[in-house]
């Protein structure tokens, strides 16, 4: 394998900036237009649920370790056909259960007896609405299984004013930085494969001459 001179290296791409950043400004501009013109903004909303003993003056050991182990087992059931499908129903929501499905999202505070529902839509009030009407269905599922009533709702699921998949920002810095390891893979490439002589230390030591002079380059203006 052919040792490669990084002065070299970097002296051509140093010759070649105006292509690096001409390729960096490109992707820029492309991945920009996408995120403003076909790029959906997608909102979310979340809510949070507690799970506290019926008796909640006589709450003992063992109804928070029951708590804790129904944790899992109340993520499952957010999710399932028959709570989506009453809040499809409820809301008459344009979404089959797949997709709804998937745009819900379930999280257990880890050694605590929360429960974190969050839903993304393209609409942040449809958002909003769903990720309350869901708590509010699975609150009454949980009484029909269990006959319990250990569900509090703590937070109630607000507007979102800003998408949370759109930062032009965070996307410019991405773009900018998919640019210039885009144009610059391709630069070395190039380089490597440039068998022409690039500088007189490359005759001398290709050549096994000592270069007396140069010609310089004919300036026809």
């Amino acid at each position: 394998m052919e040792e490669i001179n990084l002065k070299e290296v970097w002296y051509y791409f140093k010759t070649k900036w105006v292509w690096i950043a001409l390729t960096c400004i490109l992707i820029m501009l492309i991945g920009n237009i996408y995120a403003v013109f076909f790029r959906t903004p997608m909102y979310k909303s979340s809510t949070t649920i507690v799970l506290v003993s019926e008796n909640k003056e006589n709450y003992s050991q063992s109804d928070l370790l029951l708590n804790k182990n129904l944790v899992s087992t109340y993520s499952e059931i957010i999710k399932s056909r028959k709570v989506v499908s009453r809040v499809i129903n409820n809301l008459n929501l344009d979404y089959t259960l797949s997709e709804l499905s998937n745009n819900i999202t379930v999280e257990s505070v880890e050694d605590t007896e929360v429960i974190k529902i969050t839903v993304a839509d393209a609409e942040n009030t449809i958002a909003a609405r769903i990720t309350n009407e869901l708590a509010n269905v699975f609150t009454d599922e949980v009484k029909d299984i269990y006959n319990l009533e250990n569900i509090s709702i703590l937070d109630k699921a607000s507007v979102a004013k800003v998408p949370y998949n759109v930062s032009y920002i965070k996307d410019s810095i991405i773009y900018l930085l998919a640019g210039i390891i885009l144009s610059g893979s391709i630069l070395f490439v190039i380089y490597y494969f440039d068998t022409s002589i690039k500088s007189i230390e490359t005759v001398e030591e290709k050549l096994g001459l000592t270069i007396l002079g140069i010609v310089p380059k004919e300036n026809k203006e």
